[in-house]
């Protein structure tokens, strides 16, 4: 393949990998669960990492699909890696549109569908000469099927929005045409473009449903194709399409237990997953948008789960957990089974987004936000403050973003990032916001508890003969984040003494009477944390504000299993 070509699959999903959060909050078709910005994210990953080996990433896309829209894209995508070179794409983006009509028991145009079938229609009317206006003729006649989307589909109209996997394949396409042809002209602007069509209409009610999402990989006898109609009369909006000797499957059913028995009879189950739709309708149709005086952006490296972010209305910037050959956002990534994978040995690694994923965060933010406050992590950690100052100097005159480099990691970030988040809500004015954080990062502490030291030492961050003797003695080190990186603190040799270093650092920093906030944080020992640790402190801080998060898993992958931390606000108004 190309190398121009290699690299585009690579921008595209760089391009879209920050628009999630959008796409999650207009996602009502085919039904209201908020989830086709992060199930695009998860199913495309794989492309992330594209070496030029078509077969493989293809095969891995199989594997890495979830929902509804992350099928189909994945079945399009096998037909659009099909090109060498970009003369080849009107051919292989026919056969991927093909190819995602044929994997729907029943599709229906007003949905990523239609984008497909334009791309089509504007690749074989354009010539591959790029010094054409090719570029900006299909760009604009994918837009408009975007636009389209809300008169085609009833739900869409009565919503007042386009379609979220449309709009998630448009914002691919765009970064992947826009680096084989005019990579100088930058991205358009999508709330200028779709401007009044990326708001839920307040008079939109969604309607309840008791259904599952099931997404499944079952290794068949014979031809694959044969089993689709019998599938088709399992559940609602399915999605089925083979590949060699396995059918990979995604539909919605009421019973997902009756299911898998129906689907054993096709074969053997080698993958299988289902989500509670009726919970996440639910919270469809409870969240309202959160309004603040300064939209809050930090690194998910933070300990900031992504129902929390929500919640508060924030923006995080993920790195990746790397398992093998699989790449994943880390609030993406399954924590229990990263933590199960370590302890039987298996290597987990972590990577920074790229430096263009981390502008089209920036752009993503304030394009959506109009101003916002960065909360990033410590610039001795991580490069993302420098990534951020970069981004400022070349795209931001009028000082939307601004950035405070914090200092710090895990909780502690997280702790400062969400009060200051809590804080903005009730604030009036963006200045307030700017002065409370400033505080904040200040006065906040951490203190990281971990179990074993052998995760260090496959990270690179401890010598061998360190960890193997602080296991022996079963030492288990105290360690924090400051400005000049993470330092060692304390020891201990039991979960007994971690809970008196922990209670000995909160009185030693709260006063009495005070009303604290306190992050605790946990691994795979999230009962332990909340029902011991949680117990102990809120025994002796009945006034603190004590709220569990799961550790990043950016941390937890170098800290592994048994870890767990506190993070420490002293009081309120500081």
């Amino acid at each position: 393949m190309e190398q121009d070509l290699q690299q585009a699959f690579i921008a595209g999903y760089e391009r879209l990998a920050y628009w999630a959060e959008l796409l999650d909050r207009i996602n009502v078709f085919p039904v209201p669960d908020a989830d086709t910005g992060s199930n695009l994210r998860i199913s495309l990953a794989p492309l992330r990492q594209f070496n030029g080996n078509s077969a493989q990433v293809v095969e891995q896309l199989l594997v890495s699909a979830v929902g509804n829209s992350g099928n189909i894209a994945a079945r399009f995508f096998s037909g659009l890696l099909t090109a060498k070179s970009s003369k080849d794409l009107p051919d292989a983006a026919r056969s991927g549109r093909n190819f995602a009509w044929e994997a729907i028991w029943e599709p229906k145009p007003g949905t990523m569908l239609t984008v497909f079938d334009e791309l089509v229609v504007g690749l074989e009317r354009g010539a591959f000469d790029k010094d054409t206006n090719m570029l900006s003729g299909l760009i604009e006649r994918l837009k408009d099927a975007v636009s389209a989307t809300t008169e085609l589909l009833p739900d869409l109209k009565r919503a007042g929005v386009v379609d979220a996997g449309a709009l998630g394949m448009f914002i691919y396409l765009e970064g992947f045409l826009r680096w084989l042809f005019d990579q100088r002209k930058p991205f358009i602007n999508i709330h200028d473009v779709f401007r009044g069509r990326l708001i839920i209409s307040p008079s939109y009610r969604p309607e309840p449903t008791n259904s599952f999402c099931v997404d499944t990989l079952i290794r068949v006898e014979g031809q694959p194709t044969d089993s689709f109609r019998q599938i088709s009369t399992y559940g609602q909006s399915v999605v089925a399409f083979p590949d060699r000797s396995c059918l990979k499957i995604h539909l919605h059913t009421e019973n997902p237990i009756i299911l898998r028995e129906q689907l054993q009879s096709l074969g053997e189950i080698v993958e299988w997953g289902d989500d509670d739709i009726g919970k996440q309708v639910m919270n469809f149709s409870l969240e309202s948008p959160v309004r603040q005086a300064l939209h809050i952006m930090t690194d998910a490296a933070g300990s900031v789960s992504r129902e929390t972010a929500r919640s508060l209305g924030m923006t995080l910037l993920d790195s990746y957990i790397i398992i093998g050959e699989k790449s994943l956002p880390e609030t993406c990534a399954d924590s229990t089974q990263i933590y199960s994978l370590m302890k039987n040995g298996k290597r987990v690694s972590t990577a920074q987004a790229s430096t263009s994923e981390r502008r089209q965060c920036y752009q993503s933010a304030v394009e959506q936000h109009g101003r916002v406050l960065y909360l990033c992590v410590g610039s001795v950690f991580t490069g993302n403050y420098d990534a951020a100052m970069a981004w400022k100097d070349e795209n931001d005159p009028d000082d939307r973003l601004v950035v405070i480099d914090s200092g710090a990691a895990s909780g502690r970030l997280g702790a400062v990032a969400i009060a200051t988040a809590q804080y903005s809500i009730g604030a009036a004015d963006a200045e307030s916001v700017i002065s409370f954080a400033l505080q904040a990062v200040a006065r906040s502490e951490e203190y990281v508890f971990l179990d074993r030291l052998e995760y260090l030492v496959a990270g690179g961050r401890l010598s061998k003969t360190s960890g193997f003797f602080g296991d022996l003695l079963h030492i288990k080190p105290v360690i924090s984040p400051t400005t000049k990186g993470t330092i060692k603190v304390g020891s201990t040799r039991n979960s007994d003494e971690q809970i008196e270093f922990a209670l000995k650092q909160i009185k030693r920093s709260v006063s009495d009477g005070s009303h604290p906030f306190i992050m605790l944080e946990y691994s795979d020992n999230f009962k332990w944390v909340r029902d011991k640790v949680e117990g102990e402190i809120r025994s002796h801080y009945p006034l603190a504000d004590i709220l569990l998060q799961p550790l990043s898993l950016s941390s937890g992958v170098h800290m592994g299993p048994g870890t767990w931390a506190v993070a420490i606000l002293p009081g309120q108004g500081y």
